[in-house]
């Protein structure tokens, strides 16, 4: 069953989500995962494919946009916005505000939350579906 870990930043930041997703991708990569960042829109998609490149000086995460055209398979890390990415069911992190239609075919599911009010509301109702559905939860605070 889909494992699903919430991470809740003190950062205040706007930027505070993406900048957690790009640490927790850099991390949970090193261990050997193959990682799918779920976004909502193409905006979205672009601004965590630039955020990827530059968060931390000399560090290379290859990446990239998941298209209906693209040649993925040598990425260990997609982005994707508009696309049931069927290739990929070990990491998914979820920086959408709605809960992708094919989480549960992931091992592991990575919702963040920040400190902006609808993010922590969106972030409640995201954590009572799972919990209603029985999926093994863990709550993770993250210090700034």
């Amino acid at each position: 069953m889909t494992k699903v870990d919430f991470y809740i930043t003190e950062n205040k930041k706007p930027t505070a989500r993406f900048d957690l997703a790009c640490r927790l991708t850099e991390k949970i990569q090193k261990l050997g995962h193959r990682i799918y960042i779920h976004t909502d829109d193409k905006t979205q998609s672009q601004a965590i494919d630039d955020l990827l490149w530059t968060f931390k000086q000399n560090s290379f995460l290859p990446h990239c946009i998941v298209t209906t055209d693209s040649d993925y398979k040598d990425n260990a890390i997609l982005i994707g916005h508009d696309l049931n990415n069927e290739k990929e069911d070990d990491v998914l992190i979820n920086l959408s505000q709605e809960i992708p239609s094919f989480f549960s075919r992931f091992n592991r599911v990575v919702e963040l939350i920040d400190q902006d009010k609808k993010q922590r509301e969106m972030g409640r109702e995201r954590f009572k579906f799972y919990k209603e559905r029985g999926y093994p939860l863990a709550s993770h605070p993250i210090k700034s």
